[in-house]
């Protein structure tokens, strides 16, 4: 004799665990994604659309980016309104002024209004090149691995050109030092 066929309306045993491992296997995979996006254990990948780009500077002239390939670069994409950014440009500004020697290149690429960024930056000058990547650089930053679209956000290119980090989030000590080993 053959069982009763399941009702619609009352899940099995079976389907109840196949629904549960489908959902844990889910939760696993976005932890992953979130892990790696915050601790920048995303390396790799190619930067290549942001070779081609160029961007206005508060000092006037055009940023080619081009002329900062093949040599370690660190991008912070920032705003003058966003606290943390703040807080990080001095550390960044260490930064560039320590590992400029050892062929290390900064730029920051603020996602303001040219006015905002040239008031902010007459008050708190850094020694690197800051270039207006406007809403746009929103998509930029997306592009090179800012799933959230929040700020501050830096990415770490080597001399290759390729992704080698990806920070969300303030920049600390620790990372920078981790970098600077970047060739």
């Amino acid at each position: 004799m053959n069982p009763a066929p399941e009702s619609p309306a009352r899940p099995t045993r079976r389907r109840v665990v196949v629904a549960g491992v489908a959902t844990a296997a889910l939760a696993a995979g976005a932890g992953v994604a979130v892990w790696r996006a915050r601790s920048g254990n995303n390396a790799g990948g190619s930067a290549a659309p942001l070779w081609a780009l160029s961007f206005q500077t508060p000092q006037g002239p055009a940023l080619e980016m081009a002329r900062l390939r093949g040599k370690p670069l660190l991008v912070n994409f920032w705003a003058t309104w966003c606290p943390p950014c703040v807080e990080e440009l001095p550390l960044l500004d260490a930064f560039f002024r320590q590992q400029s020697g050892n062929g290390w290149q900064v730029l920051g690429l603020a996602i303001d209004q040219p006015t905002s960024v040239r008031n902010f930056l007459a008050k708190t000058p850094v020694s690197f090149p800051v270039g207006f990547a406007g809403l746009e650089g929103t998509s930029l930053a997306k592009s090179l691995g800012n799933l959230s679209g929040g700020l501050p956000f830096t990415v770490v290119l080597g001399a290759d050109g390729t992704v080698r980090h990806r920070r969300m989030g303030r920049v600390t000590e620790a990372d920078l030092a981790q970098w600077s080993q970047l060739r």
